[in-house]
């Protein structure tokens, strides 16, 4: 089963990580990034977030499908599976289908106050 980790860094804090990963060969999950936890949470909205969980580990899928899978007018889907692959978060094939290419996402949202 593959995971999607999906979460906030800067572009140092990736560059770091890719480094001390490939320092000690260790593999890394496949990963989303958003600079700031608001870009996050603006864009995956609870509608988007829903179709995530509809789309995972489900293969390719038209939009009136996700649609009723979701409970969700099909337009408004649209719209939202529009924002999701021009971001590249999901895939969307030349027949119009859709495809999350993952069986699961972790999304990984922190705060610490500032010391």
């Amino acid at each position: 089963m593959e995971t999607l980790v999906i979460e906030v860094a800067t572009d140092a804090e990736l560059n770091a990580r890719i480094l001390w990963a490939a320092e000690r060969g260790e593999p890394q999950p496949p990963g989303y990034f958003f600079e700031t936890e608001e870009d996050l949470l603006d864009t995956l909205t609870a509608n988007r977030f829903a179709i995530l969980k509809a789309l995972a580990g489900a293969g390719p899928i038209g939009v009136r499908e996700l649609a009723r899978r979701v409970g969700r007018d099909v337009r408004a889907v649209h719209a939202d599976a529009q924002r999701l692959a021009g971001i590249g978060i999901i895939e969307k094939s030349a027949d119009g289908t859709l495809l999350f290419p993952y069986d699961a996402f972790d999304i990984r949202l922190g705060w610490r106050a500032a010391a």
